[in-house]
């Protein structure tokens, strides 16, 4: 889906989505004081006796009764994005495609800004989010998006179906849209969707606040390089590497964030485009995962399979293949012009219109959509008052706070002094932005606070930009920005991307700074007459070698895309009101790299015969500028166990296990092991420096040594806690370790085994080793 904000071209729409728009288009809720409802009107005596009107009734038993009464026509027109209304039955017309990645956002037609509704909060784009590690702040935001969500379509200018979150895997440093996403590790991003998730739909059961939808499955991570694009790529994929990366937060979205919705993909997967592939979305999302809601394409990818990559010979063929496969819901005009072609040649059934409609429908009965007047029900009063409060925009700055991660700080050079750094020249292309803090999929933010103004609060500002923009094409304002780091206590270069440079549609080329900003970043560093902090605002990595390696650069600070207050959050930590406490949720990798790792390879191993050095901390053996997780702080943090487990016994389950090569190559079968062991470690985490703050504990295993060459595996996350600890104190975490779930790896077949032998649990700065072994004792014979 193509982002319009942020003064970024974006390439156009297929041409078939705006021939639909043009022609079926159904007008977008004015702006009302408050939404009628949308079906089962009380005062409407037509409709009210109706059955699928019941809110007494089970929900399958309405929405069987509801489809029922459509015509073939009708329900047709129900299988695409702007659902036509049913006037007769008293149904609205409803446009599905809204988006909530870090806030209500304006990119998809179903919401409209404007009126008592001039904007939503902005959070931090979820990279910088991601890198707060933080599960319980990931949940509260999603309960603040939601709840202006609500407000919003109470007041008739939104919708309640948002296509967020992106929990797709940032596996190439320079794909565009990895700042969408919540990183590079599977455990995080699944984390990380499941949290999202449950504060956007809420916690009442089937009820539904809005409805959320993963997306994009799967294996969806190029979009535009060297010639391929994401409507014509064929991502050749292991499944080995689906099962233990790609499919991952999928999977965690739906069984454990029960999410409404996913989203198949424009690419194809090992031949197949996703939103035809019943393996895909029957089997697994529906099937193995227990999918409770509706699957929805891309937009227009339904038509992509067939026009870009002639998937099917006919479009009846492709409208079939896709609703045969599972899919729901079209995001496009595709289905709405051939599927009664379809049904007439006999490619399809009416029970398979059925199906789909049934899915989507019961979603809409769960958020209330056939129960009478919004008002009557428990988010019915949410209104303009609701939206960019001043709790949702300070947990804003909370948000961009916990995000920021402290790259390099060699000398204590931050934080810096109220006292000792009265002035402060403010350098940088990114010094005194506001949109570009959004990043992308963004809305209308409530306010803005830049770099610039945030710094202000704290010390007198000399500004120079330095560079027109992030291209930076030319060097004739640096000798400005030399004079001003001359005249100042201390200087501060905000440098860096935008999405001019990353963007949906637009990879990356490169991981250096753009044009001339190296150059001005080590000019204005020779001539600073007080130290100098190099911020980076971006969604990607960025190889600043010549920065981490310079003297004369004091300190690296990444900001992210860091929301509607990120300059305040920058500020804040800056100047040590705020301590860092976050972590890279990606690799940053040297530009090197690159020349050994085309986009178009999806491996996540490395494969010594070719040089391809794989993928990600898990994989990736190779020099870093920044590896995954790190993060500084102006404390110091200490670990240490109590009474760690040292040995454990996996019981296998049965005989027949035995006889079907359960033990192969030293593993075991995750399902021929009694799978309810855990293991308990309790870890005293002391702040032994003399500032309070927030410390991130991160757990990862490695398997025995005979299965890490094997699998080629270095090292895995596993879990992640979220501490506050004041000077001087500590605190014990209790850490429980799956065997079953953390402990196994998938073999090349995709299938999770337990390796046998000395795994290692690094904590912190700890690495503790446990031995584990098979045990027959409880075999049923």
């Amino acid at each position: 889906m193509a982002n319009n904000k942020n003064h970024t071209l974006i390439p156009s729409p297929p041409p078939l989505l705006l021939l639909f728009f043009f022609f079926f288009s159904i007008s977008i809720n004015t702006f009302v004081e408050s939404r009628p409802p949308f079906a089962c009107d009380l005062k409407n005596g037509a409709t009210r006796s109706l059955r699928f009107c019941r809110e007494n009734l089970p929900i399958h038993v309405r929405v069987r009764d509801l489809i029922t009464r459509l015509t073939l026509q009708e329900k047709i027109r129900l299988l695409v994005n702007n659902a036509a209304a049913v006037p007769r039955l008293g149904i609205q017309g409803y446009e599905w495609w809204s988006e909530a990645l870090h806030g209500v956002s304006n990119v998809g037609p179903g919401v409209k800004f404007g009126g008592a509704f001039p904007g939503a909060t902005s959070f931090p784009q979820v990279i910088t989010t991601a890198a707060s590690f933080n599960q319980s702040l990931w949940e509260q935001i999603g309960r603040v998006v939601s709840d202006e969500a609500r407000a919003m379509y109470n007041g008739g200018v939104a919708g309640l179906t948002y296509w967020s979150p992106n929990v797709n895997i940032f596996r190439d440093p320079r794909w565009g849209r990895g700042q969408e996403t919540p990183g590079e590790d599977p455990v995080l991003a699944g984390k990380y969707a499941a949290s999202y998730v449950r504060g956007l739909q809420g916690s009442t059961g089937l009820k539904l606040k809005v409805a959320a939808c993963c997306k994009h499955y799967t294996a969806y991570d190029l979009d535009n390089w060297n010639g391929v694009d994401r409507y014509h790529f064929n991502a050749k994929v292991s499944k080995q590497d689906l099962e233990d990366t790609y499919d991952v937060p999928f999977k965690a979205c739906v069984m454990e964030g029960k999410v409404a919705s996913v989203m198949c993909s424009y690419n194809q997967v090992n031949g197949k485009p996703t939103c035809a592939d019943p393996v895909l979305l029957k089997n697994t999302i529906r099937g193995q995962w227990g999918l409770n809601g509706y699957i929805v394409s891309d937009c227009d990818s339904v038509g992509v399979l067939y026009d870009n990559q002639h998937y099917t010979s006919t479009p009846e063929e492709a409208a079939a293949a896709t609703i045969k496969a599972g899919l729901d819901l079209d995001c496009g005009p595709f289905l709405a012009i051939h599927t009664e072609n379809a049904v007439k040649k006999g490619l399809l059934v009416e029970e398979d219109v059925n199906s789909a409609l049934a899915n989507t429908i019961t979603v809409q009965m769960r958020l209330g959509m056939f129960d009478g007047e919004p008002s009557a029900h428990p988010y019915g009063n949410l209104g303009p008052m609701d939206v960019c409060t001043q709790a949702h925009q300070e947990l804003a700055l909370e948000a961009a706070r916990q995000g920021m991660v402290l790259l390099h700080n060699p000398g204590r050079t931050l934080p810096l002094s109220r006292t000792h750094h009265r002035t402060v020249a403010v350098i940088g292309p990114n010094s005194d932005v506001t949109v570009t803090m959004i990043g992308n999929y963004a809305g209308i933010a409530c306010k803005y606070t830049s770099p610039l103004q945030g710094i202000s609060s704290y010390a007198k500002t000399i500004h120079q930009a330095g560079c027109e923009d992030v291209a930076c094409e030319n060097n004739q304002q640096f000798g400005a920005a030399e004079a001003a780091a001359r005249q100042a206590d201390a200087t501060i270069l905000v440098m860096g991307l935008d999405q001019s440079k990353e963007a949906e549609f637009r990879d990356r080329v490169g991981l250096l700074l753009p044009g001339h900003q190296q150059e001005l970043v080590s000019r204005v560093a020779k001539v600073s007459r007080g130290p100098t902090i190099l911020v980076l605002m971006s969604g990607g990595p960025i190889d600043v070698s010549f920065a981490k390696n310079d003297p004369r650069i004091g300190a690296i600070l990444w900001a992210g895309y860091p929301g509607q207050a990120g300059g305040a959050a920058i500020a804040d930590v800056l100047f040590g009101t705020t301590n860092p406490g976050g972590k890279l949720p990606m690799t940053w990798y040297p530009q090197s790299y690159l020349a050994k790792v085309p986009m178009t390879n999806m491996g996540m191993r490395p494969d010594p015969s070719t040089g391809y050095p794989g993928r990600t901390y898990r994989f990736y053996k190779g020099n870093v500028v920044f590896p995954f997780g790190h993060g500084l702080s102006y404390s110091t943090f200490s670990h240490s166990l109590s009474k760690p487990p040292t040995h454990l016994s996996l019981p296998i389950t049965n005989l027949y296990a035995l006889n079907n090569s359960t033990i192969s190559k030293n593993s075991i079968r995750v399902s021929h092991i009694n799978c309810q062991t855990n293991l308990e470690f309790d870890i005293i985490v002391k702040n032994s420096g003399t500032i309070d703050g927030t410390h991130t504990l991160l757990v990862f295993t490695s398997p025995p040594s005979a299965s890490r060459q094997t699998l080629s595996t270095n090292k895995q996350l596993i879990g992640f806690e979220k501490i506050r600890l004041v000077a001087g104190s500590e605190k014990q975490v209790k850490v429980n370790v799956h065997v079953c779930k953390h402990l196994s790896v998938a073999d090349r077949f995709g299938i999770r085994r337990v390796p046998i032998g000395d795994h290692d649990i690094y904590i912190g700065d700890l690495k503790h080793s446990i031995s584990l072994r098979a045990s027959l004792e409880e075999i049923k014979y």
